[in-house]
């Protein structure tokens, strides 16, 4: 009987809910009594420091350091800005660590880093992403390699000449993180300063050791980074963080072990958010629905530190059979932190505009928004020409709509009622690439006969941990519980971090090899150990276009009186392959599905553009859903066969439940009021007042 497939509970779910699981800053065991750090961050929104008043500081009861720039410890560079704490007099941006203050207790170290006197040179700030920011400038390329601008055939002429078009502008705000968890980190050197061992919160234990050799002049072999349980990341975890240079910096200078756990407001200024973007979409049909022309231009913002720019108009490349197509990536340098990755970085604000524009060319043609897609249904990728690995968009759309109820649906906006409420129904197509990164993995039979299977993976809270399991058991053809799985440490077999839905995909295919080998090897003996490394095997892979796909269905009621928008129900059909494990899979689509909610009708940092920062830099006034918010929501998948990925013949699921979703959410309000609003969140204040009067009486 094969384990994959099955809906196996989580193995450390038990260990989670009795508190027995260990997170980042709960660590006790890490060579002696921890020291506290609290950090200050800056109060001006750009400038320089020009000192910090340590003596007072230090006279404080229990502190014992302050460190700033003109007593910090010079530390090398790991490609990254952000990671030279300390290193500069300069103020990047409001909220960026200008001094760390190390004590005996928490309490001690975050009060004396209250009442620390800095004094600053301040300048104004400019922090404002527009469009017409004489700082615009095109990238090198943008995130994840790819292409900054892409143009076939003849766009320009093409949109022109047709007999539909849509020419929009859309715009989405900077969004966080949020997870449960804070970044934290406990760092601890050797008494001899040659080795250290981070505790930290972190979706890349591998990457993440790798920083920390670079920043701290020591072999790679040197640093330890543990990760055994990380309450969430959804990006911001995805490469090193300040927490972990802060802790390890202040561990060497007092000579014991440093705890830092970041606080909530800090996890606003430095360790990531989604940039927000600006959109224009240019979008052409002619008069049989046939799409000719598609031009898609996305601006957004990185910092000063270090540049990110992410792949907006990517998506688009992949998704229509359009021949004439232009994709262009911008940007602009501003006195902000830098924008980092947040669940499906590119894609997810990308596939609002793309999929509001269709909603759009759909309504200017009088046909069903369905049928448009389908009938722009692709036979090989429009980026490339590489046939699919498996492409069933169709699939996904005739089962959503079919089990959605999509054929009864009135297309006119504004005319569906119940009672002070208008009702709606909106649809859009989610897709993402399915990526697969080299990694490394190691199988061991212990002396009883069970199996140890090591790779330096991250359970960030997906169910890692499990579905890896799952997949040794079959690969070693033995049963679940004869399987122990070790995950979350940079000392076991090095791996990729847990990112663009291509943990599993990666991990489990080295995972399948190692064990695999083993079990080829003979009869599993005690002692017997494999190592495998996937390196070749992806390089050997044929050039094919790789993607998950899936159809969003939304339906959501706005109150006539006050423009409140519910998301009543909400379906998700998806294209995944092979899926592994039905319960984890369904948790990580429905997650996906609950952050397009937040994202559609909530998620805004709000920019202080005299004093830098943001100004709802907590979660009582950044808004995400909680409960109450979501209704009847469902996400389920079609059977798909796919030899060409992996091993294990799977997609990743982690990112393409919120691909999407925003814009079936803002296409349903549109269809329930008639008010098309391009510009997310979506408030009830943008809705009153554009509302049609005539329908409040």
């Amino acid at each position: 009987m094969t384990v994959t497939g099955t809906p196996v509970a989580r193995l450390e779910g038990r260990d989670k809910v009795t508190g027995a699981a260990r997170y980042a800053a709960e660590y006790r065991d890490v060579g002696g009594e921890p020291a506290h750090a609290a950090i200050v961050g800056a109060a001006v929104p750009a400038g320089r420091v020009l000192d910090v008043d340590r003596a007072s500081a230090l006279t404080l009861p229990g502190v014992l350091a302050v460190l700033w720039h003109g007593n910090a410890p010079t530390i090398g560079s790991a490609g990254d800005g952000e990671l030279q704490v300390l290193q500069s007099d300069v103020v990047a941006y409001r909220g960026q660590i200008v001094a760390v203050v190390v004590a005996e207790t928490s309490e001690q170290a975050t009060y004396a880093a209250s009442v620390l006197d800095v004094t600053y040179e301040s300048r104004q700030c400019d922090n404002e992403l527009r469009e017409h920011h004489p700082g615009i400038y095109a990238p090198e390329q943008v995130n994840a390699g790819f292409d900054t601008d892409v143009v076939t055939g003849e766009p320009e002429r093409r949109f022109e000449e047709s007999a539909v078009c849509v020419d929009v502008r859309y715009t989405t705000p900077p969004e966080h993180n949020a997870p449960m968890e804070p970044h934290a980190s406990i760092a601890a050197w050797s008494e001899d300063g040659s080795t250290l061992t981070v505790w930290d919160s972190t979706q890349a234990p591998s990457g993440v050791a790798g920083d920390l050799a670079d920043l701290f002049g020591v072999d790679s072999d040197a640093v330890r980074v543990i990760a055994r349980h990380v309450g969430g990341g959804f990006g911001s975890k995805g490469s090193t963080r300040p927490n972990a240079v802060v802790a390890a910096m202040a561990s060497s200078v007092v000579g014991r072990p440093v705890s830092f756990p970041v606080p909530r407001r800090s996890t606003f200024d430095f360790v990531g958010y989604r940039t927000p973007t600006i959109q224009r979409v240019r979008l052409s049909a002619d008069a049989n629905g046939s799409m000719t022309a598609l031009l898609h231009d996305s601006l957004q913002q990185t910092s000063t530190v270090m540049e990110y720019v992410e792949q907006t108009s990517e998506g688009s490349r992949h998704v229509y059979d359009i021949d004439d197509v232009s994709t262009t990536h911008r940007a602009v340098a501003l006195d902000v932190g830098t924008p980092r990755w947040m669940r499906a970085p590119g894609e997810a604000p990308g596939m609002f505009a793309l999929e509001c524009a269709v909603d759009e060319l759909a309504h200017a043609l009088g046909t069903d928004p369905v049928e448009l897609r389908l009938r722009n249904e692709p036979s090989v990728d429009p980026a490339d020409g590489h046939p699919y690995s498996s492409r069933t968009v169709r699939a996904v759309f005739e089962e959503g709509a079919r089990r959605f109820g999509w054929s009864g649906r009135d297309p006119r906006p504004a005319v569906r009622r119940e009672g002070r409420t208008l009702v709606g129904t909106g649809v859009a197509m989610a897709t993402y690439p399915a990526m697969t990164s080299p990694s490394t993995a190691r199988a061991t039979v212990r002396d009883d006969g069970t199996v140890d299977v090591s790779v330096a993976a991250s359970d960030i809270g997906t169910g890692a941990r499990t579905v890896l399991a799952q997949i040794a058991a079959d690969a070693l053809e033995v049963a679940l519980d004869r399987v122990h799985i070790h995950v979350g440490d940079s000392a076991l077999p090095t791996a990729p971090g847990a990112g663009g839905s291509s943990g599993t995909s990666s991990w489990g295919w080295a995972v399948t090899k190692a064990c695999r080998a083993l079990r080829s090897d003979g009869d599993l003996s005690p002692g017997a150990t494999a190592t495998a490394d996937t390196t070749d095997d992806l390089e050997e892979r044929a050039a094919l276009a790789r993607q998950a796909f899936g159809a969003h269905f939304a339906e959501v009621h706005v109150d006539v009186d006050t423009g409140e928008v519910r998301v009543t129900r909400m379906l998700g059909v998806f294209s995944v392959g092979r899926v592994l494990n039905p319960r984890l899979a369904r948790s990580q689509l429905l997650g996906g599905m609950v952050f397009g909610i937040g994202m559609a009708l909530m998620e805004e940092g709000i920019v202080d553009r005299r004093h830098g920062g943001f100004l709802n830099a907590d979660l009582a006034e950044y808004h995400l859903p909680v409960d109450a918010d979501v209704a009847d929501i469902e996400a389920i998948w079609v059977e798909e066969h796919d030899d060409d990925l992996n091993p294990m013949g799977s997609k990743g699921i982690g990112e393409i439940g919120i691909v999407g979703s925003p814009a079936a959410i803002a296409n349903a309000v549109f269809h329930a009021c008639g008010v098309r609003v391009r510009d997310l969140p979506i408030t009830l204040d943008t809705l009153i007042e554009r509302m049609d009067p005539a329908l409040r009486l």
